[in-house]
């Protein structure tokens, strides 16, 4: 699995003559067979016919180490630099190749972003299922279960005992009900309490979610992204598949409202740039706080990794040609040196707002 320090450490890669192949893959063989896959990577990896130590080192791996049980994987490969890395995922991939001076890391840093640490909680009349999860690997999960709820038959005491003035058979079972949630409530706050939960989702019946939901501390509702109907007994994969599909909905409304937030604060005049040119001055003058990406953009263009300055119209550069490094990739630069100044990077994915204004753009610090 990929940690946010072996992330760091690619992002640090130093740059040499020797080209970095990078390879993502969506290896998902419930979707397509195995052989399939393999044909598509080896189509891909056809474009990059001058880099042959690294394609073979790439197929080798495919054929005889990879297990093929994650649905997505990255590969960084610079055999002449002996460098090779492999990340296979529970997240699947878009298919994609690139052959740059660094590893090409967005759709990387955008798993780590949008999937990291969720929780989930199952929950029914009697007791839960607690879940943690990572980067869509189960990390941890564990239970509650409350009293038993036992149903009086109808004409056998439930209504004798309500006119007696005692609690009748459905007030207990209700009782019950909510005695056992409170119970579970409490446990899920335990359970929890010491895990970086960024998000948690609620799975059951619309009531029992409903009434759950209002018996968690406050500081866990904050987290609550959505609830979800499934039986309390559902396994853990199709637990899992549902919260996946629930966190791309999500991710994808959070990545509207960001756009629409840096659409709406240049438009007043406030601190954010669009389009290419004032972005990437921007990143140079070290002002971006998050800069916003469409996915799939990409731009030839010029850097000074010494000074960080990052530039794709040469008119528009105090330096000449000779004093910078080309790049097939300006963007990719502009994401990894961004990410250096320890700003925030959004990669957007099919949303034509941010297309329509240059496919770039950032929210600035001042």
């Amino acid at each position: 699995m990929i940690t946010q320090e072996k992330f760091q450490t690619l992002l640090s890669f130093e740059p040499s003559e020797q080209k970095v192949l990078t390879l993502y893959l969506n290896t998902d063989s419930g979707e397509e067979p195995t052989e399939a896959i393999k044909l598509k990577a080896k189509n891909l990896l056809g474009e990059a016919n001058c880099m042959e130590a690294d394609v073979q080192a790439v197929e080798t791996y495919l054929n005889h180490s990879f297990d093929w049980k994650s649905p997505g994987l990255a590969v960084f490969s610079s055999r002449d630099g002996d460098f090779f890395e492999t990340f296979p995922t529970a997240v699947s991939f878009r298919n994609r190749l690139r052959i740059t001076p660094k590893p090409y890391l967005k759709p990387l840093g955008h798993l780590l972003e949008h999937y990291a640490h969720y929780g989930v909680i199952l929950v029914d009349r009697i007791g839960a299922r607690f879940f943690t999860y990572h980067l869509g690997e189960l990390q941890e999960s564990d239970g509650y279960m409350g009293e038993e709820i036992h149903k009086l038959k109808q004409g056998r005491g439930s209504s004798a005992i309500g006119r007696r003035g005692g609690t009748g058979g459905g007030s207990r079972e209700e009782e019950n009900a909510r005695r056992n949630l409170r119970d579970a409530a409490n446990v899920a706050a335990e359970f929890f309490s010491n895990k970086p939960i960024r998000r948690l989702f609620l799975g059951g019946t619309a009531e029992n979610t409903a009434q759950f939901r209002d018996l968690l501390p406050k500081q866990m509702q904050s987290c609550l992204i959505a609830s979800f109907v499934i039986d309390m007994n559902a396994g853990e994969h199709e637990v899992r598949a549902e919260t996946l599909k629930l966190l791309n909905t999500a991710n994808a409304e959070r990545e509207k409202k960001l756009v629409k937030t840096l659409l709406g604060t240049s438009a007043s005049g406030g601190a954010a740039v669009l389009g290419l040119d004032d972005t990437l001055q921007a990143i140079s003058n070290r002002r971006v706080q998050t800069l916003l990406l469409s996915d799939g953009f990409q731009l030839p263009g010029y850097v000074d990794y010494n000074s960080g300055f990052v530039v794709a119209n040469l008119a528009k550069s105090p330096l000449s040609e000779p004093e910078l490094t080309a790049v097939d990739d300006v963007i990719d630069t502009a994401f990894t040196l961004t990410l250096n100044q320890g700003a925030h990077v959004e990669v957007i994915r099919d949303n034509p707002d941010l297309e329509n204004a240059g496919n770039i753009g950032a929210l600035l610090r001042f």
